[in-house]
Order: C-alpha cells, then sequence, then structure tokens
C-alpha cells in the first residue's frame, strides 16, 4: 500500500519539475508498487513520472498496468521511449500486450522492434488466441544430459541473466528435444565427476505450444510447480510458462465465470474506468430475457387465481417457496460449474453428479419443509401446512436438479457451463415452483383450478 504522504511528495516533485529528485525517490520501488502509483495521477503527470523511470524498471511497471492504461501510455510516449519499453519487456508480457491492441497499433510497435526480437514476437504471435504458446517465454535453461556437471553449471551461468526462471534446468537430447527437468539445487549438490545424465529421473510434466491456456492452469495447480516447460507436437522444447503468468489466466477466468454466473457479459475493464454506456450493455440482455420468462410464472398464478381467491393463506408463502428453488438451484449449479472449471467433473459423470444431488436436496427439501410446515401449521392450519410442506420438498428438489443440470446441458451443446447463470437457474425454478406449489394446493385442497 502506498501511502499519501508519498504521492503527495511525488506530486510536488512533478509541480516543481524536479525530475532529478524524482528519479531518486522512484528508484528504490519495485514494479508492482510503480505501477499502483502510476494509477493514482493524471493522464499528464502518469507520462512525466514514467519518463523519470529507468529502462528496465519503466518496462516492469508497465507490465503491471491494465490494458487500458497500457494503451494510453504508449499514445503519449515518444517512439524512443516506446523502444525501450518494448526491448525491456519480457517475451510474454510483450506478446500479452501486442495482443490487445488494434492491429494498426501492434503493426507499429512491432516496426519498433530489434529483428530478432520482432520475429519472436511474430512466433509467440503465430498460436492460437488463449493458447499456451501465447503464454509462454522462450527464455530459460537447458542443458544436454551429456554434459559433464561443471560444464553443465558453467552453461546455466551463460543463460542465468535472460532466463524466465531458474528453479528447474531443462534437459534435452541433441534435437532438443526434453528429456527431463532437473531442479537447481540438483545440481548444486551433485559431484563434478558425475554428468547430467547420472542424475536424471526421467520423469517430468510438459504443455504443449497449442494446448488451451485453462490446461496449464490446472497442470501447474495438479502439481504444484513454480514454472512448466512447453513443447510442439514432437517434444520439442520452445519455451517455459512460469506461475505468474498462469495466475492472470486464473484471474480472468475466474472474473469471466463469476460475471458470467450473475448473468453480465464479462466486463474486461476497470470498474471504475468503464463507461456507462459499456456497463448498460453487459447487463441488459440478461434482464431482459429473464423478464419475459418470468411472465410464465404470473400465467400459472393467474391460471390459480380461482384457488388463490378461495384460500387466500396459500399466498403468503409462495414468495418463501419459489425463492427456496432458486436458491437451492444456484447452490447446485454454483458446486457443478466449479467442480467442472478445476476438472472434477467430466459430462460423462452426468448420473453420479444426478443421484448424488438428488440424495443431497431431498434432506435439503425435508429439513427446510418441517420448517415451513410449523410455520404454516401456526398460521393457516394444518391442510395448507400439509401443501406448503409436500411443496417445498418437491420445489426444492426440482430446483436442485435444475441448478445440477444446466451447466451438463450447456457444455454438451458447446456452450460456457457458467452461462448457467444464478438469475437463469432463479427464473427456471420459479416457474417451477408456482406450478408445483399451486398444482399440489388444488389437489390436495380439492378446488379446481
Amino acid at each position: 500500500m502506498i501511502e499519501e504522504v508519498e504521492l503527495d511528495q511525488i506530486q510536488s516533485l512533478i509541480v516543481e519539475r524536479n525530475w532529478s529528485e524524482l528519479r531518486k525517490i522512484l528508484a528504490p520501488y519495485p514494479p508492482d508498487a510503480v505501477s499502483e502509483m502510476l494509477t493514482d495521477f493524471s493522464k499528464t503527470d502518469r507520462v512525466l513520472m514514467f519518463r523519470c523511470l529507468g529502462r528496465e524498471q519503466a518496462a516492469d511497471a508497465f507490465s503491471f498496468l491494465d490494458d487500458e492504461l497500457q494503451e494510453q501510455l504508449l499514445g503519449e510516449l515518444t517512439d524512443q521511449e516506446t523502444r525501450d519499453v518494448l526491448a525491456n519487456m519480457s517475451p510474454d508480457d510483450r506478446t500479452a500486450l501486442l495482443e490487445e491492441l488494434p492491429a494498426p497499433v501492434t503493426q507499429k510497435l512491432l516496426n519498433f522492434l530489434s529483428p530478432d526480437d520482432r520475429k519472436e514476437a511474430l512466433t509467440l504471435l503465430g498460436y492460437p488466441e488463449d493458447s499456451v504458446g501465447r503464454l509462454m517465454s522462450p527464455d530459460f535453461a537447458a542443458v544436454r544430459a551429456d554434459m559433464t556437471l561443471p560444464d553443465a553449471m558453467a552453461a546455466i551461468k551463460r543463460q542465468a541473466a535472460d532466463s524466465e526462471t531458474l528453479n528447474m534446468i531443462y534437459i534435452t537430447d541433441a534435437s532438443g528435444k526434453l528429456i527431463d527437468d532437473i531442479p537447481l539445487r540438483r545440481f548444486i549438490v551433485a559431484r563434478d565427476d558425475q554428468t547430467v545424465e547420472d542424475i536424471m529421473d526421467g520423469h517430468f510434466v510438459s504443455l504443449i505450444a497449442t494446448a488451451p491456456q485453462e490446461e496449464a492452469v490446472n497442470t501447474m495447480k495438479h502439481h504444484d510447480y513454480s514454472a512448466l516447460p512447453v513443447t510442439d507436437s514432437n517434444g520439442i522444447l520452445l519455451g517455459v510458462v512460469t506461475s505468474d503468468d498462469v495466475l492472470e489466466v486464473a484471474i480472468e477466468e475466474d472474473t469471466e465465470d463469476f460475471h458470467k454466473g450473475g448473468g453480465i457479459k464479462p466486463l474486461d475493464m476497470h470498474y471504475l474506468r468503464a463507461p456507462l454506456k459499456l456497463l448498460y450493455s453487459r447487463r441488459i440482455s440478461w434482464l431482459v430475457i429473464l423478464v419475459f420468462m418470468n411472465i410464465f410464472s404470473g400465467a400459472g398464478i393467474a391460471h390459480y387465481e380461482e384457488l388463490i381467491e378461495a384460500v387466500v393463506a396459500l399466498v403468503f408463502f409462495l414468495p418463501l417457496l419459489i425463492d427456496s428453488g432458486g436458491n437451492a438451484g444456484s447452490q447446485a449449479a454454483t458446486l457443478v460449474i466449479r467442480s467442472m472449471a478445476l476438472g472434477e467433473v467430466r459430462l460423462l459423470d452426468y448420473v453420479k453428479v444426478a443421484w448424488r444431488e438428488m440424495k443431497v436436496a431431498i434432506l435439503l427439501g425435508l429439513s427446510m419443509a418441517l420448517a415451513v410446515f410449523l410455520v404454516a401449521w401456526w398460521r393457516s392450519g394444518m391442510e395448507v401446512a400439509q401443501v406448503v410442506a409436500l411443496s417445498m420438498t418437491i420445489i426444492v428438489l426440482v430446483g436442485s436438479m435444475v441448478g445440477m443440470s444446466l451447466p451438463f446441458i450447456l457444455r454438451k451443446i458447446g456452450l460456457d457451463p457458467a452461462a448457467a447463470s444464478a438469475p437463469l437457474v432463479t427464473s427456471i425454478a420459479d416457474i417451477a415452483g408456482v406450478l408445483i406449489y399451486l398444482g399440489i394446493a388444488s389437489a390436495m385442497l380439492e378446488i379446481a383450478a
């Protein structure tokens, strides 16, 4: 957290145009702290402050800014300043920047790169969108299996400055194919008379460059690695994906699923900087759809108008019952969607999940039925209490099964299960709840609908 007094001091130096002192103050700050400070200043002051950063510090801080601020800042920098920023960015961060910008801007920035950097950037951008290849960095430490330990350590030291990570050293054969990964500490404790092959165990985990980024998230989470090697389809080592890159993907996925779960089209920018038109457009679609869906609830109530007139007490419990069905459905949908996202549940598991959820839903329904039975008995008598209790059990069961099934249905037809949002599940459960409750009441109270 940046202290207010520090921001005030920086602001004063900008006003005074005391650039030498500002450079001294900013130099010790880590890149993430600098990026946080940049967001607190006006557009003009932000550019002036950015120009006081060292080249590497500026590039690292730039990587922490969101897409909108990055594009805005690039529009204010000189061509040479832009070249310096791009040259000092890591390849994966540079790829993330270029893939988010409009095509003409990306082409312009590519022309600022050195021939080697441009070739590297185009290679990474050539992988499918949202693939592991877009995440990876081609900077890693690798040695050959036939090297002696002293030669291997010398090679590691030569590669150290440019490597994305040194926690794991990758072992390749003569053709560049990945054959092992070895923790650096194993090299350090090994004897000088050993070869790299002597300390290999042949066990490693890797990713294919064309695999979806979600696979990197799940693999890294499952194996608890801080970095994973990336290969082509023939096993040739291409690069490495680190935990910080994967964490960003995981956050984006969770945010997207969270938005979809609330019936909102994913918002891919800072909420406070999002224009009202965008916020409106992201939310209105589902709300209008649900308005028309809820007409069916009204139609169900209208169909049983005579029943409601005859037993007015039924209206008292209607909101409680349909809300209970919607809540149970939302809970079931949330559990299934999250389990699918983590790879714990597949389409083939539908019957297992349905059977499991049915048993839980019956227990939940009976527990809630007991509670509402006592209230209904006290307020409206035994007949209404029986109707309400039976309705509660069935409504919670149906709501849970709807919430559990909808993600499976959406995945089966090729849609994102997260689209089984709480509002959608609730609306379907509401319609079912009205029909179930009033249908049971009509039958048990022997009043024609």
